[in-house]
C-alpha cells in the first residue's frame, strides 16, 4: 500500500530551461545556426572561446538593432554592407535576429578569402537565408563593383585588421551611408609611421617620448589611428560616439566607433586632423588617407 502523499507538497519534477536559456541566447535565436557557425558544439555546448566571441556578436548587435529598427520604419528595405566578414558571424546572427521576421532589407558580406566566402553562400542557401549576399573581394574593390547596391544604410567592419578599417570608412563614404558601426583591430600603419621617424621627432617635440619605447609606439599608434578616423568622420558630417565593445577581459581589442550621418560638417574637427598630422609627422604618410572633399547628402 503507497504511502499518502504529504499535503502541499507537488510532485511534479520543475521543467529544465530548454538550450537557449541555459546558454543565455537571444529570443528566436536559431541553435541550428550557432551550430553550423560552430558556436555551439553538435550536442549544444558552448566552450569559453565560443562564449566569448557570442557576447562580443551579441554586444554589437544591442547597439545595430535600434539603428536597423529606426532606417527600417516605413516598410524601407534596409541594406547592410558587412566588410572583413570572416566567417560572417555577425552577418548571419544579425540576419536570424532581425532580417529574417522583417521579411526585407538585405546583408552583404565581403571577404577576402574565397573558402570562407564559398562556406557562408552555403551556409545562407542551406538556411534559407535570401536575402543575403557574399562577395569574395576587397573592400577598395567592392566600391566599384556593381554587385552591391550605389547606397546603404548600414556599414560594420568587426575586427577589420590595419587599414581594412579606413577601407570601410571610406566604403561608408562612397555610398553614402546612414550609419557605420566600427571595431578597430591591430593598427599598424601609424605605429610605423612614429617608429620610422623616432628619431627625428624626439629632436623635435617632447611629445615624442610618449612613443619612444616599443610598446609606446604601438599603443600610441593604434590611439593616434582611432582618433584620426573619428575627427574624420566628423568633417564628413556623422555624429561619432566611441564606446566599450565589450569588458576588457573578453578582448584587447575593444574599441566600438559608432557613426551616425547628420550631413553636419564640422570645420573644427578637420582642422583638428590636419594639426595632429602635422604634430606627429604623420602628413606625408597619410595625407591621401584623408580626403576632405564634401560627401554628397
Amino acid at each position: 500500500m503507497k504511502a499518502p502523499r504529504a499535503a502541499g507538497r507537488s510532485t511534479t519534477k520543475p521543467a529544465a530551461p530548454d538550450v537557449a536559456q541555459q546558454l543565455e541566447l537571444k529570443p528566436g535565436q536559431s541553435i541550428e545556426l550557432l551550430k553550423a557557425l560552430h558556436i555551439l558544439t553538435r550536442d549544444g555546448k558552448l566552450n569559453q572561446d565560443s562564449r566569448r566571441k557570442l557576447k562580443q556578436v551579441y554586444h554589437l548587435y544591442q547597439f545595430i538593432e535600434p539603428l536597423l529598427t529606426e532606417l527600417s520604419a516605413q516598410d524601407h528595405p534596409v541594406s547592410l554592407a558587412d566588410h572583413g566578414a570572416g566567417k560572417s558571424y555577425l552577418g548571419f546572427i544579425l540576419y536570424d535576429l532581425f532580417f529574417k521576421n522583417l521579411g526585407r532589407g538585405h546583408i552583404y558580406g565581403i571577404e577576402t578569402r574565397a573558402p570562407l566566402v564559398e562556406a557562408s553562400q552555403q551556409l545562407a542557401a542551406d538556411l534559407g537565408f535570401e536575402r543575403m549576399s557574399f562577395l569574395n573581394m576587397s573592400v577598395a574593390d567592392s566600391t566599384r563593383t556593381d554587385a552591391v547596391p550605389e547606397r546603404f544604410d548600414v556599414v560594420t567592419a568587426l575586427h577589420a585588421c590595419d587599414t581594412a578599417t579606413d577601407d570601410a570608412i571610406a566604403f561608408g563614404l562612397e555610398k553614402r551611408a546612414r550609419a557605420m558601426v566600427l571595431v578597430p583591430c591591430c593598427q599598424a600603419e601609424v605605429a610605423a609611421c612614429l617608429r620610422q621617424n623616432k628619431a627625428m621627432n624626439l629632436a623635435r617635440t617632447p611629445l615624442a617620448e610618449l612613443w619612444r619605447h616599443p610598446i609606446h609606439t604601438r599603443e600610441m599608434g593604434s590611439q593616434i589611428t582611432n582618433v584620426l578616423r573619428c575627427l574624420y568622420l566628423e568633417s564628413q558630417g556623422y555624429q561619432v560616439t566611441v564606446t566599450e565593445l565589450v569588458g576588457w577581459e573578453h578582448s584587447m581589442k575593444n574599441e566600438l566607433i559608432l557613426a551616425r550621418y547628420t550631413g553636419h560638417k564640422k570645420r573644427a574637427a578637420a582642422e583638428r586632423l590636419q594639426q595632429l598630422l602635422v604634430e606627429f609627422g604623420l602628413e606625408q604618410s597619410l595625407q591621401h588617407r584623408y580626403r576632405m572633399e564634401p560627401v554628397a547628402a
